[in-house]
């Protein structure tokens, strides 16, 4: 975890800028390849909308065994736009109500602090809300507060970075700016 304050204030408008982006998505473009190799368009939201059906299972401090397989299947149902909207229609509240969060959450990593936890949604918001754009043909640009509290906390070593998977190999930055170097430390080519 980065040294800065908190980063549960940051992820309303994460949860916002993405929203903004599943929106501006043409009705053919959600079969299109996104930068994650083996998603489309569509496979992306519905990974983004699998988290944050957890998330608020996750804050409160449920186990991953007890919310179970409930959100296994078809998220997006054919409407990938209106099962973005439910998720986030939990989650973002549920991360606005900072003192009804359990101190330690449990992940796919075990037990860690929700601070810890509110690093990676907003490291995953942040890199997936590219990757969308990127396989949509949106604007790329980056919320640079986004993008710095993200790239501090990829430089500082996460156990999410060190699972298999779930992050490609990283690749050389096309230049020194920070969205550039974030992009390129998670394996994406920009």
């Amino acid at each position: 975890m980065t040294d800065t304050a908190d980063a549960r204030p940051l992820l309303p408008g994460a949860v916002d800028r993405v929203t903004a982006r599943v929106r501006a998505v043409r009705p053919d473009a959600w079969a299109a390849p996104s930068p994650c190799t083996a998603w489309t368009v569509g496979d992306l939201v519905a990974h983004l909308c699998l988290e944050h059906l957890w998330a608020p299972h996750v804050l409160a401090g449920t186990t991953m065994d007890v919310v179970g397989d409930r959100y296994e299947g078809d998220l997006l149902q054919g409407d990938p736009r209106g099962a973005w909207e439910r998720a986030v229609a939990r989650s973002r509240p549920a991360w606005t109500a900072t003192d009804t969060h359990a101190p330690r959450v449990h992940t796919s990593f075990g037990w860690i602090p929700v601070e810890e936890y509110a690093e990676q949604m907003l490291l995953d918001l942040t890199v997936h809300e590219w990757d969308l754009a990127r396989g949509a043909g949106l604007d790329e640009e980056l919320d640079p507060v986004g993008v710095d509290r993200a790239l501090a906390y990829v430089r500082g070593e996460p156990v999410m970075l060190t699972g298999p998977g779930l992050w490609a190999a990283p690749v050389t930055p096309r230049s020194d700016e920070p969205r550039d170097v974030l992009l390129a430390l998670l394996g994406r080519p920009v």
